[in-house]
């Protein structure tokens, strides 16, 4: 695939997961909010290029800040590996769409601010997450914001190293929610027809580890369901409830499948600023994953019968079950490297057939994200994950 196909301007690089059709972006929308104190934080406004440029400056003694810039892209970028290259692309990719489906949860159920591309909210699904905790709109805001963070600073890297970043904007095409609260823009995730994936839930209460060949089965079926709310609906309703249900377990599922990928991935990765990018994010994508395992134990019983309907049982009445009670959110020492040795508490799985790109790929295809785009778009993402699959760490 040639590299063009991911180009964009490096001055864009800083809103580059927000739709360029837009009239109206979220950079408009800082830039408006500064006169009035409100403008996003310090780190989301100064470009990799204004950093370097002048920030490092402050340090430099008597050497210029450009040559600083380039002794530490150098040093950086020493040994980068066509490789690593690839790991750095597929995950880049995998931040955009985590940051394009976080962006949707937020408008809706998240805390409205300048610091991530916000909508206006949606009083009825913010009312049903919070049942779940008080503190869910926050959380969402703050994990929508760390997406962003990590796709816009990965694009930076792969700028600095002297290679194209990655862009999807032609890709946002698919509908947002006509609920009360969402922006009327472009979306490269839909999460209106969602399966969700909830056997993490089995396995980490498990001594058992899919890289063994273990197979968890589902906890709850949640099968073509929507995780916002596709139009508004009543405050306390059974509907609503079970949509916020369906986001809180789907929280969980992206952000363990993360934790999974970034482990696996930095097995492969030669370069040590590359493993260093990769084994950091993926330790928030692990603390994402905590935060999101103990809130989707809280959801309440709720039931939408019929066709097309779900339930979730009352996960208070599994107590006294390891395998399924609610609070035993610590991963389950399971058996690791080799079933011989004494059980260990790990990620799991992270193997590269279990935890790796392509793994992470059928992951989000499979749970119907991608409902509605394009195959082109679809067919571009296999191929960033069999290359980053491809990797092989050198010495």
């Amino acid at each position: 695939m040639a590299r063009a196909a991911f180009c964009c301007d490096f001055v864009d690089m800083k809103t580059m997961n927000e739709p360029s059709a837009n009239s109206f972006t979220a950079t408009q929308e800082n830039e408006a909010q500064k006169g009035e104190g409100k403008g996003p934080s310090a780190k989301n406004r100064i470009s990799r290029r204004s950093f370097l440029g002048k920030s490092l400056a402050l340090g430099a003694g008597t050497m210029g800040a450009g040559l600083l810039a380039e002794t530490a892209v150098a040093s950086a970028s020493a040994g980068i590996t066509q490789g690593d290259i690839a790991i750095l692309r597929w995950l880049t990719a995998a931040e955009i769409i985590e940051g394009d489906l976080w962006q949707q949860y937020n408008e809706l159920g998240g805390i409205q601010d300048s610091e991530v591309p916000g909508g206006s909210g949606n009083e009825a699904y913010t009312g049903a997450l919070e049942v779940l905790d008080e503190d869910m709109p926050q959380y969402i805001h703050d994990n929508t914001d760390d997406e962003f963070s990590h796709a816009r600073f990965l694009n930076a890297f792969l700028v600095s190293i002297g290679e194209q970043p990655v862009n999807f904007d032609a890709f946002r095409t698919l509908p947002s929610s006509q609920a009360t609260g969402a922006r009327q823009i472009g979306r490269l995730t839909n999460l209106m027809h969602l399966n969700v994936d909830t056997s993490w839930y089995l396995r980490y209460r498990s001594a058992r580890n899919p890289d063994f060949g273990f197979n968890f089965p589902q906890l709850i079926i949640i099968a073509n369901r929507p995780a916002i709310p596709p139009m508004d609906l009543p405050s306390g309703s059974d509907a609503i409830q079970a949509i916020a249900n369906t986001a809180a377990f789907h929280f969980a599922a992206i952000e363990q499948g993360g934790s999974s990928l970034y482990t696996t991935l930095a097995l492969k990765v030669t370069n040590e600023t590359v493993l260093r990018i990769v084994i950091s994010i993926g330790g928030s994508e692990v603390n994402h994953f905590a935060i999101w395992h103990d809130k989707a134990g809280n959801a309440p019983a709720v039931s939408i019968p019929g066709p097309g309907g779900v339930h979730f049982p009352d996960l208070g009445s599994f107590d006294g079950n390891e395998d399924k009670q609610k609070n035993l959110i610590m991963p389950e020492p399971c058996d690791f490297i080799d079933q011989h040795l004494p059980d260990c508490s790990v990620i799991r799985p992270s193997s590269v057939a279990k935890g790796g790109a392509v793994r992470a790929f059928h992951a989000f295809n499979d749970s119907r994200l991608f409902f509605g785009q394009s195959t082109a778009f679809v067919a571009m993402l296999s191929k960033l994950a069999q290359d980053a699959d491809a990797a092989e760490r050198g010495i």
